[in-house]
């Protein structure tokens, strides 16, 4: 094709081998020239590859704090779409990667959020200038899972506490008091943390949703925070994080959390659990549900409010308190009759 676009005299291959299709996709150009529709040929050759580069350097721009969980994603993807033209990625395409996916074994829940990323790497691409793409593929997305129930009882988080190795006995403490994040737990570093004042300070920003927020520390939590310390004093006096193990910060526990699950009988507990254990434990302590928020970092009444579950244990008591309240109220009744028979 020889043509002149934007003033440039253009020379480029229709990549095509059969004349009369090469001629039809000389004219088509042609033809979005005359009408001002043409992008420019460029557009058909922009890579999976090129979008991937976007969206991280999306993420760093906006400080968006889960950034390890896109690049996660984005190793997913870039199995099934690396080296592919975006051109090529369609409906079908996106189908058959989900179908990939779900044979490998991966939730519902965490495919949709491979998705999402996805989505947001080709709305980057149609709003880059010049724009990389022209259209983007409709994404389906999947029914995702009802939200997690699990909690851990007293008598788990001392069975799973007792199996644990040391060095991640204080995340579950941590967890299972405070109800904080992994991420906040993992990177929760001494200058955040005052035993002095018994109190851990987040600032904002640093948090998942961006919200300062102080948690005062006793009893066993603070007992635990205390022995870190003097560990750290003693052996890593460099260590900067409250969590460590051998003087380094905490990645990647899964296996030997696993392995202690397995073997207290808590198989598929996840420390996010202690989240919902944390708001659960404050209700039943009858602490305001706005006092509670603040110790969590919950920051809508809606997503507390999920995380606030009510086990068959809270259910039958709840049942007895009620029979309790009615028999009361029923003597009470007979005993104004006895008396007033009486008189």
């Amino acid at each position: 094709m020889d043509f002149v676009y934007q003033g440039k005299q253009i020379r480029r291959s229709t990549e095509s081998g059969d004349k009369k299709l090469a001629q039809r996709i000389f004219d088509k150009v042609k033809g979005e020239i005359a009408a001002g529709r043409h992008h420019g040929l460029d557009i058909e050759r922009v890579l999976f590859d090129d979008l991937k580069t976007d969206i991280v350097n999306d993420y760093k721009l906006s400080g968006r704090k889960s950034l390890d969980r896109l690049e996660l994603s984005l190793k997913h993807l870039g199995f099934f779409f690396d080296g592919m033209k975006v051109k090529d990625i369609t409906t079908y395409s996106i189908e058959e990667y989900i179908v990939s996916r779900k044979d490998e074994g991966a939730s519902n829940g965490s495919i949709n959020i491979e998705l999402s990323a996805l989505k947001r790497m080709f709305t980057l691409g149609v709003r880059h200038t010049p724009q990389k793409i022209v259209n983007s593929p409709y994404v389906p997305k999947l029914k995702s899972a009802p939200p997690r129930e699990g909690f851990f009882e007293y008598e788990d988080y001392i069975r799973l506490k007792d199996m644990l190795p040391d060095y991640l006995k204080p995340i579950l403490t941590i967890a299972y008091f405070t109800g904080m994040r992994k991420r906040e737990i993992l990177n929760l570093k001494w200058n955040q943390t005052n035993v002095f004042e018994k109190k851990i300070t987040l600032r904002a920003g640093e948090p998942k949703n961006d919200q300062a927020r102080v948690i005062f520390l006793s009893g066993e939590l603070y007992e635990t925070i205390l022995r870190q310390k003097k560990i750290r004093d003693n052996c890593y006096p460099e260590c900067p994080y409250v969590c460590f193990r051998e003087g380094n910060q905490i990645k990647n526990y899964q296996s030997a959390w696993h392995t202690a699950c397995k073997r207290t009988g808590l198989v598929g507990k996840i420390l996010h659990d202690n989240r919902r254990t944390a708001v659960r434990n404050m209700s039943r302590a009858g602490i305001p549900e706005t006092v509670a928020m603040k110790i969590s970092g919950h920051k809508t009444r809606s997503i507390f409010d999920r995380y606030n579950i009510t086990s068959e244990e809270d259910l039958r008591i709840a049942a007895e308190r009620i029979a309790k309240a009615h028999q009361d109220r029923q003597e009470s009744v007979n005993q104004k009759v006895i008396t007033i028979l009486s008189q």
